[in-house]
């Protein structure tokens, strides 16, 4: 999942960042609402790490501006200030949540884990897709009792991604940036992600047919699901 860190304090971005990436997440940086406001004019994100204490601009105005522009993405609130105001206009604006500082790293992770399962409605941690069972926590898959260890990390990011939307089709370029961080230009070779749905589906076949990932032809991927 993206994130867009927006910090002015370039040390503790810089250990979000470390932080986020090693838990899987991709991650921009902007130091100053200025860089901040160009990227969500141009982007999409699936978290945006909100500092309200910045140099130049205020940061309940650049709370305003990424529910405009990124309606989607999830917003927390990461600020010094202690007033119950701010934190109340925060919420009001849209933000989804608010830790103060100094705040731990593991928090920061849990919320954020607990965001996603509100969003799009995920009660449990395993799901099972015939036999298949998913940990989106844990990111290990079984057959029944066995292990499926060929799974690559980023072939387990696919899965997870198209799961938290599971029965909606998602095209090569939203699973591009949403994976891999970027958008596939149009001049981008496109089996860059048919590639990695075969070699999913072809792990996956060792147990059983993965008839659950589907392809819609001229479209994209879907994973199909009762759960």
């Amino acid at each position: 999942m993206n994130v867009l860190i927006i910090e002015d304090e370039k040390a503790l971005a810089h250990e979000l960042e470390l932080f986020l990436v090693k838990n899987n997440y991709i991650c921009e940086i902007s130091y100053n609402g200025a860089s901040a406001s160009e990227k969500i004019a141009v982007n999409l994100y699936d978290f945006i790490l909100l500092d309200l204490g910045l140099p130049d601009y205020e940061g309940l105005d650049l709370l305003k501006e990424a529910k405009k522009t990124n309606p989607e993405a999830a917003c927390i609130i990461l600020t010094a200030r202690a007033e119950v105001n701010d934190r109340v206009k925060g919420l009001d604006l849209g933000a989804d949540d608010y830790l103060a500082k100094p705040f731990s790293l593991l928090e920061l992770q849990s919320r954020m884990q607990a965001i996603t399962r509100r969003k799009f409605g995920i009660t449990q941690t395993i799901i099972d897709l015939d036999g298949f069972l998913v940990n989106i926590t844990e990111r290990t898959i079984m057959y029944h009792v066995n292990p499926v260890n060929a799974i690559t990390k980023k072939e387990f990011d696919l899965i997870a991604y198209m799961l938290l939307h599971k029965n909606r089709t998602l095209t090569r370029a939203q699973l591009s940036e949403h994976i891999w961080g970027s958008v596939i230009n149009d001049d981008y070779d496109s089996n860059f992600i048919d590639a990695h749905i075969k070699n999913i589906r072809k792990k996956l076949s060792i147990f059983a047919p993965a008839d659950w990932l589907e392809t819609v032809r001229g479209l994209g991927y879907r994973i199909k699901s009762n759960v």
